[in-house]
């Protein structure tokens, strides 16, 4: 007797352990490891607080580019398996320029013959040469485009980034914003370009969020003029990003580069409910990320009323906020106010093309080792959502988009060697899969 319950004691311990295993292998399945005819979609959102809303969508295909969608369709994550680029991110945001110009397209170069920025010290600035670039031989990057200097205005420039950035995995392009007529000091006006971006980007299911730059006599109010044209003009296309919190709520996210330069007690007057031309609660009420960039930044975007923060800058060091050192510790301020924290990684950066005086902020590459450090550095605080500095800020060196090696007679650019033109695509792919991977596994 005592033996048939030792055998049916192993039996029992025997059949556990298999239920045990086969549980433990279905959680680690991805949905396109048997699932996808169930699951085309899966939702991988952040959130302002609580759990994130996942929910599985399959790809709206009869929606045209500018057609409203249903509310809460905007953002999702479209894990699709059709076309070349493969599963997107919509919680990878990269940092995306169209101020580029090229004679083929605009009359002549802009921005590739960016000046040679003077020191602020004339002393210094004594030292080191003046003048400007001259493409297309002489551009001004440390690096060298495949596309060549190109315009941002070229259909085929611009179809070829968006198939670029799917192909990083980052579902998010974040386009740098003027309002009309306005440019920054070396470019020209190119507002607009922004319904080609948003077709483009719709094309190959990626959104489009806005990063609203600094430019002469911005304040408060006139944010808040230029939230409205944003959301009035653009709001109903289908690849507007738009961001979804646990409660189902989905509104737009805008991110605010320099937002220090504004005191706290302007921007309160139009983030906070109580404030003067508050936007809360109104048809433009929106999630609103400043840029940090001192220590004390954090407490003035807290009172300024902003819904997060974000680092930008892709020189691990060059401040308080995109030191990655400091990332744990804004991390724990942002979860204790209900905030957002977005760090911002890069992939290196150079920008002594024009600022030959800022060498002490490069940041060398070291062949794609200086940017998983930063990925790494990022996942290890479980952040949300992480921006990617850049896809073609090439001035600073920032960049993932694919670059040549070029030697000319005056010049050597850097290059991704010994890896090909797509180094820093592919690791941004993996690491958003990985990233994904393991947000999974805290949300359980």
């Amino acid at each position: 007797m005592a033996r048939l319950r030792r055998k049916a004691c192993v039996a029992l311990f025997l059949f556990t352990l298999f239920i045990f295993g086969t549980m433990m292998g279905l959680r680690t399945l991805k949905p396109s490891d048997g699932f996808s005819d169930l699951a085309p979609g899966l939702d991988l959102l952040p959130m302002i607080a609580g759990k994130v809303d996942r929910r599985s969508v399959p790809r709206d295909a009869t929606a045209s580019p500018g057609q409203a969608r249903p509310p809460g369709t905007n953002t999702k994550a479209v894990l699709s398996n059709s076309g070349p680029e493969g599963i997107i991110f919509y919680d990878v945001h990269i940092f995306y320029y169209t101020w580029y110009g090229s004679p083929h397209m605009d009359g002549k170069y802009i921005h590739w013959d960016h000046i040679l920025v003077p020191h602020w010290d004339p002393k210094i600035a004594s030292s080191y040469p003046r003048g400007r670039h001259m493409p297309p031989e002489d551009v001004g990057s440390s690096f060298y485009p495949e596309l060549n200097p190109y315009s941002s205005r070229d259909p085929d420039v611009l179809e070829s980034h968006m198939e670029q950035i799917g192909a990083s995995a980052a579902g998010v392009l974040v386009l740098s914003w003027y309002p009309p007529g306005l440019a920054d000091d070396n470019g020209e006006p190119a507002e607009d370009l922004v319904p080609a971006v948003l077709d483009a980007a719709y094309r190959h299911n990626l959104k489009v969020a806005f990063h609203i730059q600094p430019y002469r006599g911005r304040n408060d109010q006139s944010v808040h003029d230029n939230i409205k044209y944003i959301i009035d003009r653009y709001g109903d296309h289908g690849a507007f990003y738009k961001f979804t919190s646990s409660t189902g709520k989905s509104l737009p996210l805008f991110y605010i580069y320099d937002s220090y330069l504004t005191p706290p007690e302007a921007w309160s007057e139009f983030l906070t409910p109580t404030g003067s031309h508050s936007v809360r609660g109104s048809a433009y009420d929106s999630v609103f990320i400043a840029l940090i960039v001192e220590e004390r930044h954090k407490h003035d975007i807290l009172a300024g009323g902003f819904d997060g923060m974000y680092t930008y800058f892709a020189s691990n060091g060059f401040s308080f906020g995109s030191s990655h050192q400091n990332w744990k510790a804004i991390k724990a301020f942002c979860d204790g106010n209900n905030l957002l924290f977005i760090p911002s990684v890069g992939p290196g950066y150079i920008d002594t093309s024009i600022r030959p005086w800022n060498n002490h902020n490069t940041r060398n590459r070291v062949n794609g080792r200086y940017y998983e450090t930063a990925l790494q550095a990022a996942l290890n605080v479980r952040p949300e959502m992480v921006t990617i500095t850049s896809f073609n800020e090439w001035h600073e060196g920032t960049q993932i988009e694919r670059a040549v090696p070029k030697k000319t007679v005056t010049r050597v650019y850097l290059d991704y060697q010994p890896h090909g033109p797509d180094h820093y695509l592919d690791l941004t792919r993996r690491w958003a899969e990985q990233f994904n991977k393991e947000k999974e596994q805290w949300l359980m």
